[in-house]
């Protein structure tokens, strides 16, 4: 089995986030990347498959230069040989058909991404990517079991979840559940030197037109300060909420 992983490089969430240029561009002075969480699951599943059932597992991303380090941290961990799509990741429609044309190349059985990154939180790039493909497609996926071309997946749904069966070739957009958060692997420094020796690829974007662009970027308002009001002075509480927040 062939197992296709899709990475993004995100901003670690603890990071300061600013923009530039009027505010059309973000600024990542100082900013720390790493693999994007539901990515990170997502890899950590396809090792599991790896290690049970012999699949090959390759990584990809698209991006410039700067994100190769993110794709050898996934070689680290132990996915088998990475791709990157040398191209700047302008919207969701674009980096679906990078990495169609990617699966089409390698003709992978089971595509594996996270539901949605977490700088942008759009969520449309594994739908995207199942239909340029015409593959089976489940999202929010918490679990996923493989026996030869048939695919047992579990998905979360409102108020629980719902198992469904399909069959390969397929596109999951999976989340926290397709592992436990304690499986996930570190990098060990054996894992670190046999990734310098993994083959990462640069190949060319396909020439896609976006179907859209970023306008601007604007941060959320800041919250108000916080009025403290003593326990027994409940006619004062009763005043800020009715006159000034308008909540009752």
């Amino acid at each position: 089995m062939k197992i296709l992983v899709c990475i993004s490089h995100v901003p670690d969430t603890t990071s300061k986030i600013n923009f530039t240029e009027a505010d059309t561009k973000f600024d990542t002075t100082g900013v720390q990347f790493v693999i994007n969480p539901h990515d990170e699951y997502a890899l950590t599943r396809a090792i599991w498959f790896k290690e049970k059932q012999g699949a090959s597992i390759t990584v990809v991303t698209v991006g410039n230069q700067s994100v190769e380090p993110t794709l050898r941290k996934c070689l680290a961990i132990g996915a088998d040989d990475a791709i990157r799509v040398d191209a700047e990741p302008k919207e969701a429609f674009f980096v679906a058909e990078q990495l169609s044309a990617v699966v089409k190349q390698g003709a992978f059985d089971l595509v594996l991404a996270g539901r949605e990154s977490l700088d942008y939180n759009g969520g449309m790039v594994p739908g995207f990517l199942a239909a340029s493909l015409n593959y089976n497609f489940i999202n929010a996926c918490i679990g996923i079991e493989i026996e030869g071309n048939n695919a047992t997946v579990t998905r979360e749904i409102d108020g629980g979840s719902e198992i469904l069966t399909t069959t390969l070739p397929l596109v999951v957009g999976g989340q926290k559940g397709l592992v436990e958060e304690k499986d996930l692997r570190i990098p060990n420094m054996r894992g670190i030197m046999m990734a310098r020796k993994k083959p990462l690829n640069v190949v060319p974007a396909v020439d896609i037109t976006p179907s859209s662009k970023t306008v601007s970027f604007e941060k959320p308002p800041l919250k108000s300060a916080c009025k403290l009001i003593d326990a027994n002075n409940v006619d004062e509480l009763i005043n800020l909420l009715h006159n000034e927040a308008k909540v009752i």
